[in-house]
C-alpha cells in the first residue's frame, strides 16, 4: 500500500517527540537530544527531518537572531487522532468501534483508563 505523503515517518516522529518534550527549540538542542555525542552528519539529519516536517505542516520555524527556532504545530493528540482515523479507514471500513473493542478486550487497560472510558461513553 502506498504511503500518504503527509504521514509522519518513525524518524520524523522522534523529532516531534523531542519537540513536544523540549518545546520550541533550535536544531542544536534537538540534535544533541536525538544523537548524544553526534556530529555534523546528525545535525544535518535533524535539519532535513525538520524540513520534511515543515513541508507537512507538522512544525513551524521562526528566526531568532542568527538561528531558526522550531516548534511543533501538530500535537501528540492530533497525531494519535490522525493515525487512528487512518487505521479505522483501512481496517474497520471507517469505524473506530473495532479498534476500541479490540483495545478493551485485550485486557491491557489499567483501572483508571477503564474509568476514563466509562466517563467518556456516558458523556457521549
Amino acid at each position: 500500500m502506498a504511503r500518504n505523503p503527509r504521514d509522519v515517518t518513525d524518524a520524523e516522529l522522534e523529532v516531534l517527540r523531542t519537540l513536544w518534550d523540549l518545546g520550541p527549540s533550535p536544531i542544536r538542542p534537538l540534535a544533541d537530544r536525538l544523537y548524544p555525542g553526534g556530529g555534523p552528519a546528525h545535525y544535518a539529519t535533524v535539519q532535513k527531518l525538520l524540513e520534511r516536517l515543515e513541508a507537512k505542516s507538522c512544525v513551524s520555524r521562526k528566526r531568532r537572531g542568527r538561528q531558526f527556532v522550531y516548534r511543533a504545530r501538530l500535537s501528540r493528540d492530533e497525531l494519535v487522532s490522525r493515525r487512528l482515523r487512518e487505521t479505522a479507514r483501512q481496517l474497520g471500513d471507517g469505524s473506530l468501534t473495532p479498534l476500541v473493542t479490540h483495545l478493551v478486550n485485550a485486557g491491557e487497560l489499567r483501572p483508571e483508563e477503564i474509568a476514563a472510558l466509562k466517563r467518556l461513553v456516558e458523556e457521549l
